[in-house]
């Protein structure tokens, strides 16, 4: 890594829409990760079920599947920062509904679900649009930068939502559930104000070509292919996020506190990360490096799984984070620089799917492993895959495995 030359740090500084849209994300994460914490412990207190939890996931992962292809191409022809907007204000007002429910006792399971089902909904717009709008926002020999940052942004939230939310529990489940829909209003506040230029495009009507057109562009770029597809299934076996209420409860009894600290190590790591990426950003070697992060998360999820000790869990989480952030900016910077911005945002929705795929069916998957083997080999089996992945994938795409520096802006 080598110092980036300081005048594309102060231009960075000096875009307001890019402070809005960071300020934005931040908002919107953090609304997330209070949810998180709050419908996990919330389901598992009421059910007491791996399972349960799992299927968390899966409602959150079922509207990004049956969504995607229409977000593409919705976000690559109207005015993305309005579709960002619309999505926060749902996403507010169905958070906000749902603390009632809970708080008036109206609302149960079924509610729950369909409370996540409409985020999970409003998700698969927003995080694919405003990846998609981002390179609007900053000159193109800035945006590897810009991602870093951005990056912390979701990171600092990952931090901050889960202890917060873990920390208002204690009070009853509405106070995160009203914090997170406090946390949306926020985040559409911010977008509201964002200014770029929106470039016009000829609206025609849906159809199947412009559907599939960013499967087709992803299935064409070995690097982008290999990137995301990388990311689906690292993370997809890998991730133990899901479980971590079991491993606070009944493993490491550490409580609802606990299980905060737990869901915001990771995000520790990956902050501390994103800004040292940011303030030296990766030159040479990216697909090396890429590569070595996500044997490290693999690793890192071993030791948390076997681990007894709360210190020692905390810092396999810790590294985890800080070894996934890497990942995630080389990868977001080749998805990114490697597409025309016409194509950006069925592009990011095709990767939103597989993010969301490695993330929500994820957890699904983890739950279910988790009610066949136990919780604790169903993460040393999720880690050794994801170690497995990795070997597997610089045999399918050594151009991704030997990539030098970023390519050039498109």
């Amino acid at each position: 890594m080598t110092p980036a030359p300081s005048p594309a740090s102060q231009r960075l500084r000096d875009h307001p829409a890019f402070l809005l849209f960071w300020i934005s994300r931040v908002a919107s994460a953090l609304a997330f990760q209070m949810l998180a914490v709050a419908v996990g412990w919330l389901i598992y207190a009421l059910t007491g079920s791996a399972v349960a939890l799992g299927l968390v996931g899966l409602v959150q992962f079922l509207p990004i599947l049956c969504l995607t292809l229409f977000v593409g191409q919705a976000a690559d022809t109207f005015d993305r920062r309005r579709i960002v907007l619309a999505c926060q204000v749902l996403s507010a007002l169905t958070l906000a509904l749902l603390a009632l429910g809970i708080g008036s006792g109206a609302a149960g399971i079924a509610a729950i679900y369909g409370a996540v089902a409409m985020i999970g909904a409003c998700r698969a717009f927003e995080h694919p649009t405003m990846s998609a709008l981002l390179p609007r926002l900053v000159p193109g020999e800035i945006l590897p930068r810009g991602l870093a940052v951005a990056s912390s942004a979701m990171q600092m939230a990952t931090i901050a939502g889960p202890a917060v939310g873990g920390f208002a529990y204690v009070l009853g489940p509405t106070v995160p559930l009203a914090g997170a829909a406090a946390c949306y209003a926020v985040a559409a506040l911010c977008t509201a104000f964002i200014r770029h230029a929106h470039v016009p495009v000829p609206r025609s009507a849906m159809s199947l070509e412009g559907l599939l057109s960013g499967l087709a562009f992803v299935r064409r770029s070995p690097l982008v292919l290999g990137a995301i597809s990388l990311d689906l299934f690292a993370v997809l076996l890998g991730g133990v996020t899901a479980l971590l209420p079991i491993f606070a409860g009944d493993i490491l009894h550490v409580g609802a506190e606990g299980l905060g600290a737990l869901r915001a190590a990771p995000a520790v790591g990956a902050t501390l990360m994103a800004l040292v990426l940011a303030r030296v950003p990766l030159a040479r070697h990216v697909g090396p490096i890429m590569f070595a992060s996500v044997v490290l998360f693999g690793l890192a999820t071993v030791v948390f799984s076997l681990s007894r000790s709360f210190g020692l869990s905390l810092s396999a989480l810790f590294v985890l984070g800080a070894a996934d952030n890497v990942s995630v900016v080389i990868r977001s910077s080749l998805v990114q620089l490697s597409t025309p911005d016409d194509m950006r945002g069925r592009v990011s929705a095709v990767n939103s799917l597989f993010v969301g795929t490695s993330n929500q069916l994820g957890e699904f998957e983890s739950g279910m492993a988790a009610a066949l083997l136990g919780v604790v080999w169903a993460g040393v089996v999720g880690g050794v895959g994801t170690l497995l992945v990795a070997l597997i994938w610089i045999r399918l795409f050594p151009a991704l495995a030997r990539v030098d520096a970023m390519p050039r802006p498109r």
